[in-house]
């Protein structure tokens, strides 16, 4: 018993606070027992930072019973179980082997068609490809059901592979800004919250939108415009709609930046845990960006351990730009735990396999953890020949654009020069101070200037205290 109990623990440890309220908004129990676990589950779900064991007296029938209904009942409305389910029948009436009882369920399906679900268009083109096998086949009455319903649908579906295609459109802006800052997307805001709230069209589109725009508000660092818009889906997911645990994984990781942003951070580690309670393809993403929130918290051990826990998922990724990522936070989990010579060779070895990778995608943040750990070793002659050796001056220059740009390198590569008597205590002070006035949205990044310079006090303490203090007064 002890044992079918610790794996019902387990499915239970699974769930989703989004999955178990909507099980309790929907639940017809009889049963107060049954009723009782379910509450329980839901409470262990919420409360991810404590956890009430479930009653070992109760009969085991009961946690087995309940663990079916919880995953037919989440089965029946996942949207991505039926876009399994129709790729699988478009691939049967293609090769002209659909089964009698799944025909069955397609003509239901069909009949019983009300209202634009999750993925529309695919259901649109599964009855399309399903029409065609009928006529030839002289079924003409299961033809005109395929029939009438391709005609009473087609303005939705020709609607929603317009906004489809304009989603497209506005998406090139969109990351164009993001990645390089060499395009505008503030035009796509109004448009593509039109999207969002329109009940009309399909559920894949709404939630492409809303992703969209996402991005387009971190550029212009409109949050509070996409925290409304965030607490308007969650009702939708509670109630059921749009569900897979895919989409709600990839809700929870968007909420963790959006709270990270507004430096609620408590909130932004509950989301961080609950975004990775499933190792999909998204994974390392959702713990590169946990351990951020676990850093800035100080929480320096359990980020350690999260990225430790990680890393066999890490050396699988196909994302370069996910890998690199989790290097260089695994790289600042290590600087500070004060593991820096653990944190250089690490560094070292993964520059050396992988270092066209790295400049390929995500070298800023890779050099600087790993010039982070030298520099804590006071190599500051290795810094500098490091510096030269990749050009990072240079390119850091070109980075600037980046909305999310700070001069570490800049300023690590000063002290080096500084402790190694290159430049003077005047020249480094101006450097700084000049490099923090040519900033981009300098007062949204103030904190993280703070901690930057925090960290250069113990070599510069005099520099700190000047520049701190320009800071203050300006």
């Amino acid at each position: 018993m002890r044992m079918k109990l610790q794996k019902f623990t387990e499915f239970a440890n699974t769930l989703l606070p989004h999955e178990t309220a909507y099980l309790l908004s929907t639940q017809q129990f009889e049963d107060d027992i049954k009723l009782g676990v379910l509450k329980l589950i839901d409470y262990n779900c919420t409360n991810i930072r404590q956890f009430t064991a479930y009653d070992v007296s109760i009969d085991k029938r009961k946690y087995s019973n309940l663990k079916n209904w919880i995953t037919e009942r989440l089965e029946a409305i996942d949207v991505d179980v039926r876009f399994d389910w129709m790729s699988r029948l478009e691939r049967q009436v293609m090769t002209d082997s659909i089964e009698p009882q799944e025909e069955k369920q397609l003509l239901k399906a069909i009949r019983e068609y009300d209202k634009l679900d999750f993925y529309f268009t695919k259901f649109y083109e599964l009855v399309e490809i399903y029409r065609h096998f009928l006529l030839i086949r002289m079924r003409y009455a299961h033809h005109k059901v395929a029939d009438d319903f391709l005609k009473g649908y087609r303005q939705k579906y020709d609607e929603c592979k317009a906004v489809s295609e304009r989603i497209h459109e506005a998406t090139l802006d969109i990351v164009n800004q993001y990645s390089e800052n060499s395009a505008q997307s503030i035009h796509w805001e109004n448009w593509l919250t039109e999207v969002f709230y329109n009940e009309e069209l399909d559920g894949l589109n709404r939630y492409l939108a809303l992703v969209r725009l996402t991005f387009v508000y971190f550029n212009y660092r409109q949050f509070e415009k996409l925290r409304e818009k965030y607490n308007y889906i969650d009702q939708l997911f509670k109630n059921g709609q749009y569900y897979s645990r895919r989409i709600l994984l990839n809700y929870y990781g968007n909420r963790v930046m959006l709270h990270t942003k507004f430096q609620e951070y408590d909130k932004a580690e509950y989301y961080g845990y609950l975004s990775i309670r499933e190792k999909n393809s998204d994974y390392i993403h959702y713990v590169n960006n946990l351990s951020a929130v676990l850093l800035r918290q100080k929480k320096y051990q359990d980020a350690l351990h999260l990225m430790r826990s990680a890393y066999p998922e890490m050396k699988n990724t196909p994302s370069f730009h996910n890998r690199i990522g989790f290097v260089a936070f695994y790289l600042k989990c290590l600087n500070y735990n004060q593991q820096f010579k653990n944190s250089e060779n690490y560094a070292e070895s993964f520059l050396q396999a992988y270092k066209k990778e790295i400049f390929e995608y995500r070298w800023h943040i890779f050099f600087s953890s790993y010039l982070e750990a030298i520099l804590q070793q006071e190599k500051y002659a290795k810094l500098l020949k490091l510096v030269r050796k990749y050009q990072l001056l240079d390119r850091e220059k070109q980075y600037q654009k980046n909305a999310n740009y700070l001069p570490t390198i800049l300023w690590y590569n000063a002290v080096a020069q500084y402790k190694e008597m290159l430049i003077q205590k005047e020249e480094i002070s101006t450097l700084i101070q000049e490099s923090i006035g040519q900033l981009d949205r300098v007062e949204v990044k103030q904190h993280q200037l703070r901690d930057l310079l925090e960290e250069l006090r113990p070599f510069i303490p005099g520099v700190v205290n000047r520049v701190q203090d320009k800071m203050l007064t300006a």
